[in-house]
């Protein structure tokens, strides 16, 4: 059973706001046990994956990974709105147009949450970091083909990329420290799976699905 199965396990107990006594008692087994499996200490066995997606109302494969939809429903391009008015260009190459799709959905709920926050500072650390993201996949695609001037760029090819990286790096942390002094004067939003489906129920999909491929990507 994946380190998958324990999180969601967790997260779905903290989301009900219920103790792990009540829950063991409730899935009928000990406390002791439950804990194990939240921490992934013990594996458990498919008819007790059954009863939780039950007790907690999701499917078996949200519970073990397999989609980050509570439902169990897996992401097609036709699944997702539209994010911009490029998007009707056709789907005979379909990897490119999810992703696209996905991406721009994801950050659409992004702005939101940060809209929501009343923080411009905040935005515009988020914006920096976004602009850099941006930034070093087209240099890199433009790079690629030697043809290409290099005179497009300020930065010097040598050393663009170990530039943005730090300040990718840099960019990272004032996002976590402005982000947690935003949220001390003032409520964030919900950004639990539950709090973000309500609130984005054509998007969310979208940004859990983000999530889950770039921590598969980064195991």
């Amino acid at each position: 059973m994946s380190t998958v199965f324990a999180r969601t396990l967790t997260l779905l107990r903290k989301e009900r706001g219920l103790s792990q006594k009540k829950a063991a008692a409730d899935l009928d087994i000990s406390q002791a046990l439950l804990s194990h499996y939240e921490k992934g200490i013990r594996e458990c066995r498919l008819e007790f994956v059954v009863r939780a997606a039950d007790y907690y109302n999701v499917s078996c494969d949200y519970l073990l990974g397999r989609t980050p939809d509570k439902s169990g429903a897996m992401l097609t391009v036709d699944d997702l709105p539209e994010g911009d008015a490029t998007a009707g260009e056709g789907t005979d190459n379909m990897l490119p147009v999810l992703n696209k799709k996905l991406a721009l959905n994801a950050v659409s709920v992004l702005f939101d949450l940060l809209k929501r926050c009343k923080n411009k500072e905040l935005t515009a650390e988020v914006s920096h970091y976004l602009n850099l993201a941006v930034y070093t996949v087209f240099r890199s695609l433009y790079s690629a083909n030697s043809k290409n001037s290099s005179a497009l760029f300020a930065l010097p090819d040598v050393y663009w990329q170990p530039t943005v990286n730090g300040e990718m790096g840099v960019g990272a942390a004032h996002i976590r420290k402005v982000a947690k002094e935003a949220f001390a004067e003032t409520k964030p939003p919900s950004m639990s799976p539950d709090g973000l489906s309500k609130a984005y129920p054509l998007l969310a999909s979208s940004l859990m699905n983000v999530i889950k491929r770039a921590e598969e990507d980064l195991e």
